[in-house]
């Protein structure tokens, strides 16, 4: 048999080195290579990123860890061109661990046993068949959004960012202090986010709690007169103003319960 590339993350490094004793117990019968280790999210996302795509089968990972947990992980991973199978290991107690149940995600309940470990690694599955099911055990979606740059992985938190802007095929999201370059849709990023992002135009998302106002900005014409003009949102923290299209202008008035004034 293929040997399957397994990733183990766990913060806990006594997890992590029974995980491995388990995986040398049931070699004969369900063959592995144990790739990467990682303590947490974050640091799982790095070893990833250094990897050739495809680089693990599995992922076994633990659920509650600093930084991020693997909940947030795992959405994370459903994002990757080559998603890997994910099995869960959880000290959740019992209606916890029914919810993965009725949403057919694996688990492995802690202490992990062997024979428990082999039955999930046999019947492990790419993780984008569980992606809605992700989205219903997290609601409110991911806490970062992952942004490669020059070699490294960097983590954007979502509560940074106030909004989204899209671009041909990429999505820049802005912060106060900068902006970062993101491989997302415009369309599933406003999926994730929906109660905390607002579609102004075809292409951009502003954070509710971002918009500090509106202002009327003039618009001239070749010759330069003034002809009709049109609503922006004035934002905290940042210079620019965003154009809201005519179309979503009253729907985000109404949704946002901004006050306005002219130019």
């Amino acid at each position: 048999m293929t040997k399957l590339r397994l990733l183990i993350v766990d913060d806990e490094a006594p997890a992590r080195a029974r995980l491995r004793d388990l995986l040398g117990d049931i070699a004969g019968e369900v063959p592995t290579e144990v790739v990467a280790e990682a303590g947490d999210g974050v640091a799982a996302l790095e070893r990833i990123d250094a990897m050739a795509p495809g680089g693990i089968d599995t992922a076994l990972i633990d659920i509650r860890m600093p930084r991020m947990g693997g909940i947030e992980l795992a959405q994370h991973l459903a994002r990757l061109s080559s998603p890997p199978a994910v099995i869960f290991a959880t000290a959740y107690d019992e209606y916890a661990v029914k919810a993965f149940e009725l949403n057919a995600i694996d688990y492995l309940l802690k202490p992990v046993r062997a024979e428990r470990l082999a039955a999930a690694l046999k019947k492990a599955r790419p993780l984008s068949l569980s992606d809605s099911a992700l989205r219903q055990l997290a609601p409110a979606g991911r806490r970062h959004l992952r942004c490669p740059e020059r070699g490294r992985v960097l983590l954007v938190p979502v509560a940074e960012v106030l909004y989204f802007k899209a671009d041909q095929k990429y999505v820049t999201a802005r912060t106060a202090a900068r902006e970062f370059l993101l491989d997302e849709s415009l369309a599933h990023l406003e999926q994730e986010f929906v109660t905390r992002f607002v579609r102004i135009h075809r292409n951009c998302l502003v954070a509710r709690e971002a918009v500090a106002g509106c202002a009327r900005e003039p618009v001239g014409d070749a010759v330069g007169e003034a002809i009709e003009p049109y609503w922006t949102l004035v934002l905290k923290g940042v210079p620019e103003h965003l154009p809201v299209s005519r179309r979503q202008w009253a729907q985000v008035k109404a949704l946002l319960d901004i006050r306005c004034r002219d130019p």
